[in-house]
């Protein structure tokens, strides 16, 4: 057996095997589920995990952007008109949430922490200064006050309203945006709390909150299922909320937002609570996007999220009293914050009825600037970037007893938005593409056997047809040198004439010998020249 067989036929054999296991291995997905048993390991909240150290201190930044609506013509609204609004910011602040006071419980399966948030102002990021820049706009602690009341007598609401009226508090405050965002001492509220000292002298939208937390979390570290990790167990020590009206509605559903279970499909809906919001909310599918070099899959509230109870009533728990419902596109959460008549929504009512659009010159809703999208990849559910968007509205209507509100048309007026945001950064994104390309190569390794089976195959075919056309060349050459020596015989032998006559005596030489019969003579001759 020569080389180039023994070469054909080691080939063959190497190909063989190679596409028998790598196919087997295709078939069986035997890599792919040892990659995603291992990630279902390691994706966990616990000491050992490499995700839980930057669970407790996220590396992105985060910033929260502050957008206000400046009220440009507060006497035609007083008098009966639209309200007119034009939008000033972003005023950015740089948030940090480190997680303290990590305790695990429950042999490692859950886990207590606080989130406590502070707040610093970026200028470059801003388009001002909020201790100068002034804005007007609703006089929430007057309406407050107003919504308190409407409970009470005709008698005591007019006495308040003189009251109120002696201090000159109107229905609308110029204040600067530092004042309404992060507190001032209140007139009216002060002689509230002259009177009834649990009453905070200080309003703010912001007041209190930075360095502060908003509540007590036991999350499950994924120890047990995978699919409960980072969700959580507890809020404040309840399961469940008691202010909606119904038992769904006051679920705690899902994560906070930080994390997700790896291995995240498109069909399946991601839960979040929002404690700002005061409920659970789910996100569903969008589109798969790329960020930093990054695939991952795009998550938003679909527009079932905030539908009114007619299209979609599983939202009629969220209507409290029960039956008490708002239109589509907004909530109302006054239920969980006392005092003024809270109405949250999407910036600028985004997906929401036209009516509240409509309602308010100035607003503009569009997809690009106020949708709420979370960008997840899915193998490992780490939020690659997130922006969530909610705005701010109170509901402004007339109240008996104050002669101010007489003339007004009942709207959600809109008081500021906060866009904030979060973006995967240099360095954990370098990190992320390492890991994936790792993850990609193992999962993917059955079928690089299987391509360089192909890959062999091919050469096999070519060495066989090689090696036959080879054979070929040698049976050629073999023909032709015997073609050549027989033609060679030929050309230097002379042939005689056989005669077909009976012998007849002729004259022969002396010297020769009588021959009988018919003969062949064979005489050399000189080769011809070519």
């Amino acid at each position: 057996m020569t080389r180039r067989s023994c070469a054909i036929y080691a080939t063959g054999i190497v190909c063989a095997h190679l596409l028998i296991v790598g196919i087997a291995l295709v078939v069986a997905q035997v890599f792919q589920t040892m990659i995603h048993s291992r990630l279902k390991k390691e994706i966990t909240l616990t000491e050992k995990s490499q995700v839980f150290e930057s669970w407790k201190n996220p590396p992105p930044p985060v910033y929260m952007e502050y957008y206000f609506f400046n009220v440009t013509n507060p006497e035609v609204f007083l008098a009966g008109g639209k309200a007119a609004v034009k939008q000033i910011g972003p005023y950015t602040y740089r948030e940090y949430r480190p997680r303290k006071n990590v305790t695990f419980l429950e042999n490692g399966t859950k886990l207590y922490a606080l989130n406590p948030k502070t707040f610093v102002f970026v200028p470059e990021k801003s388009a001002g200064d909020p201790e100068v820049d002034i804005i007007r706009t609703v006089n929430i602690p007057f309406v407050a006050i107003m919504n308190e009341l409407n409970s009470y007598s005709f008698i005591l609401r007019t006495l308040v309203s003189m009251y109120i009226n002696s201090l000159g508090v109107e229905v609308f405050m110029t204040r600067t945006v530092h004042e309404v965002l992060w507190g001032f001492k209140d007139p009216l509220l002060s002689k509230v709390h002259s009177m009834k000292p649990d009453v905070d002298e200080y309003f703010g939208l912001m007041w209190k909150k930075n360095g502060t937390h908003e509540g007590e979390f036991v999350f499950h570290t994924g120890e047990e299922n995978y699919l409960d990790y980072g969700k959580i167990d507890t809020w404040n020590g309840l399961r469940e909320m008691s202010w909606w009206s119904s038992n769904q509605s006051n679920m705690i559903n899902g994560t906070d937002g930080a994390v997700f279970h790896p291995l995240i499909n498109r069909n399946e809906l991601l839960y979040i609570f929002a404690a700002d919001l005061c409920r659970s909310i789910h996100l569903a599918y969008v589109e798969d996007v790329e960020v930093k070099g990054i695939q991952a899959y795009r998550f938003a509230p679909p527009n079932d999220v905030l539908m009114n109870p007619k299209d979609n009533p599983t939202n009629a728990g969220f209507c409290v009293p029960a039956g008490d419902c708002l239109g589509t596109g907004v909530l109302k959460v006054s239920v969980c914050r006392e005092g003024a008549p809270i109405v949250v929504s999407f910036p600028h009512f985004y997906q929401a009825d036209p009516l509240y659009i409509n309602a308010v010159d100035g607003l503009n809703p569009n997809k690009e600037e106020h949708e709420t999208y979370l960008d997840l990849q899915p193998t490992t559910g780490v939020p690659i970037r997130a922006c969530k968007r909610a705005q701010l509205n109170i509901i402004l209507k007339r109240v008996q007893g104050f002669p101010k509100t007489k003339f007004i048309n009942e709207t959600i007026f809109p008081i500021m938005f906060v866009n904030e945001t979060a973006t995967i950064d240099d360095n954990s994104a370098s990190q992320m593409r390492t890991l994936l390309l790792i993850v990609t190569l193992v999962s993917n390794f059955p079928v690089l056997i299987v391509g360089l089976g192909i890959i062999l195959l091919l050469v096999l075919v070519v060495l066989f047809c090689r090696n036959r056309q080879k054979k070929n060349e040698v049976k050629r050459i073999d023909f032709t040198e015997a073609f050549h020596s027989f033609t060679t015989v030929k050309d230097d032998t002379a042939y005689t004439q056989v005669s077909d006559k009976p012998d007849e005596p002729s004259e022969t030489p002396a010297n020769q010998p009588m021959r009988n019969g018919s003969y062949i003579a064979m005489s050399p001759v000189e080769a011809q020249k070519c």
